[in-house]
């Protein structure tokens, strides 16, 4: 029996157009992608060497043969992968403007692709993939797995009120406040048990109208692709499905990153780790050093997206 009484709940309306309603939620994008492995029971996996390197934890944790491989500058694969019996690949839909390319490549590898969605929360579902929701909404945790498999162990369900400290700083506080907060929180998303997504994070998503950042995610990125697309040196072009998580912007201007930076656009390095896996050489490595992931989200508008546009 619920409490009749009592202190007064945070007042969270009910929307209930979250992507990928149907699939499984758990406490993270990373124990996401641990279910689908632990799911397939891989011999080995090809992972892109342009990704984060969170997305070896569970291959590390449960000791998967993984091999790294190259991406073209249209970030598509560089090499000839012919899979063997039991091995799979490892594709990232990039900022959420390659779901186009997802498509050709679910068609060649059949079911043996699992798909890295962590940046295009609104993409189609293939047969193995999985989400970050926390990359596009103000969430302190969780991941949806789309597969066709289902692991024999109930899950247990995460808890993640102590997760929320920086979302609360930011706005008493502003953003700068809350970043160590925001830093140490997702620090205590590693090395964690897949659980089921907390019932905080399940009711926040429930409450945010996704259909409505939709529409303003589109309308930014194309302000954006309207005035930089002739000089980003990233071909970039949006599926009719497609919704961006940023509009990457590849520049060989080294000190833009940090002019935008100290005129108050944060944008981010994906990801540093980059520099350790690949050498100078290699295209991977100049996709970290000089894209510029703009943000492009539901909290600007037209003005927002004018000022970055000024400043570069």
């Amino acid at each position: 029996m619920h409490p009749i009484g009592g202190y007064f709940e945070l007042e969270l309306q009910h929307v209930g157009n979250v992507p990928h309603a149907g699939g499984i939620f758990v406490n993270s994008g990373r124990n996401a992608l641990e279910y689908i492995l632990l799911t397939l029971n891989p011999k080995k996996v090809y992972i892109p060497y342009f990704t984060c390197e969170a997305v070896l934890e569970p291959f590390n944790k449960h000791n998967i043969p993984y091999r790294f491989y190259h991406i073209n500058e249209s970030m598509e694969l560089a090499e000839d992968i012919e899979l063997n019996e039991g091995e799979y690949l490892l594709a990232n839909n990039y900022y959420g403007v390659e779901d186009q390319y997802i498509r050709q490549i679910a068609e060649r590898f059949q079911g043996r692709l699992i798909v890295d969605n962590a940046q295009a929360l609104y993409a189609d579902a293939t047969q193995h993939c999985f989400y970050s929701p926390r990359k596009f909404v103000g969430i302190p945790d969780s991941g949806i797995v789309v597969t066709d498999g289902c692991l024999e162990k109930n899950l247990e369900t995460d808890c993640s009120y102590d997760r929320c400290s920086h979302h609360l700083k930011r706005y008493d506080l502003g953003s700068s406040a809350g970043y160590c907060d925001f830093r140490d929180n997702s620090h205590k998303l590693v090395m964690q048990p897949i659980l089921k997504t907390s019932a905080l994070t399940r009711r926040l998503l429930d409450s945010i109208d996704f259909e409505d950042i939709k529409i303003k995610r589109l309308k930014n990125f194309s302000i954006l692709h309207n005035a930089l697309g002739a000089t980003n040196e990233l071909p970039v072009s949006l599926a009719p499905s497609s919704v961006p998580m940023v509009y990457p912007y590849l520049c060989s201007d080294e000190n833009l990153r940090d002019r935008l930076i100290s005129e108050s656009v944060f944008v981010a390095t994906y990801w540093p780790n980059v520099f350790e896996w690949c050498k100078e050489s290699d295209i991977e490595y100049k996709f970290a050093k000089y894209i510029l992931p703009l943000p492009c989200d539901q909290r600007y508008g037209e003005e927002d997206m004018g000022r970055i546009i000024n400043l570069i």
